[in-house]
């Protein structure tokens, strides 16, 4: 078959399942995300593999890994389907977009010290409002490049706290909040207000999140370095949500916003103290790439974000 012969049997749409084949590493998830079947996958993955020259998928084990060949044609890949996007967005992710009639897949990456309440009602939200819609969340854990995966469209929109958030990126405030410290109900810090002083606060045993890069040690551990401080944190995990019930069985010390801590005061035995350290602001925002900036599909999710932000935030 000569060069021309293969580029004119290349398809977008079998960039496409290429893309999605590689970055999920398993065809049956690939199936999900393309909305179609796995034969059919397996079938334009067969095309892939001819076209190539290539296995571009092999299992090694229990996994499906990307050949070599397959991780350099990621990014060309990408480069096809963000061009692409540009050229006909319209048509592809919603220029057009009836949240009535829509059939589209939302992506969105969260971290879970998010008030909790923010994805459920954000879920309730566009479920009322766009039956049809299907909605993909996220975890933001460490090990997740969300500033690829927007660059990459595989993901729509990402939620979270950032000091600084990445300037290549679209930044949408959602609310700021108080730092302060959640305890056990019968911790010292609740009993006696004086004894909750600065020094104890950094000898203390605090739970925190796990960081979202290596060598990230999150806003609350930036601020006391650079203050010359630091505190004792002897428990870190990645379920977040998990923390306050971790809290409300020990002596450990979260420190996180007022808004995320008030959901737990009236279902788990776990008070709300002052921090005897001034921390900065805790600001959180939607972040989205210039790929979804102009889709009114993506204006329209990044609207019930805010819009969900908004009402929590009043009745917090």
């Amino acid at each position: 078959m000569t060069e021309r012969a293969a580029f004119d049997k290349i398809e977008l749409y079998l960039v496409r399942v290429f893309h999605t084949v590689i970055t999920e590493r398993s065809i049956s998830r690939a199936a999900m995300r393309l909305q179609t079947t796995q034969p059919t996958v397996s079938v334009q993955l067969k095309r892939l593999r001819a076209l190539t020259g290539d296995a571009l998928l092999v299992r090694a084990g229990h996994e499906m890994v990307p050949t070599p060949a397959a991780l350099a044609l990621m990014a060309p890949a990408a480069d096809i389907l963000r061009s692409a996007q540009l050229m006909f967005g319209a048509q592809s992710r919603g220029l057009d977009f009836d949240p009535a009639t829509s059939k589209l897949t939302f992506r969105v990456a969260a971290s879970d010290w998010l008030d909790p309440l923010v994805l459920p009602e954000l879920v309730g939200r566009i479920k009322s409002q766009a039956p049809g819609v299907s909605l993909e969340i996220l975890p933001l854990t460490g090990d997740y490049d969300y500033r690829a995966r927007l660059a990459h469209a595989d993901v729509d929109l990402v939620l979270g706290n950032w000091l600084k958030p990445p300037e290549e990126l679209h930044i949408g405030q959602l609310f700021s909040d108080e730092a302060v410290c959640l305890v056990a109900a019968d911790h010292s810090a609740v009993r006696n207000p004086r004894w909750w002083t600065a020094e104890r606060y950094l000898e203390s045993e605090h739970v925190a999140p796990m960081p979202l890069h290596a060598g990230a040690r999150g806003i609350i551990d930036d601020h006391l370095a650079a203050e010359g401080l630091a505190r004792n944190v002897s428990v870190r995990t990645p379920h977040f949500a998990l923390a306050p019930m971790m809290v409300a069985r020990s002596r450990l010390v979260l420190t996180t916003g007022r808004q995320f801590c008030s959901r737990w005061v009236d279902t788990l035995p776990v008070r709300i103290v002052r921090s005897p350290i001034r921390f900065p602001t805790l600001n959180y925002y939607q972040l989205w790439h210039e790929l979804s900036h102009h889709s009114s599909a993506g204006r329209w999710l990044r609207e019930q974000v805010r819009d969900v932000a908004r009402t929590l935030a009043r009745t917090r």
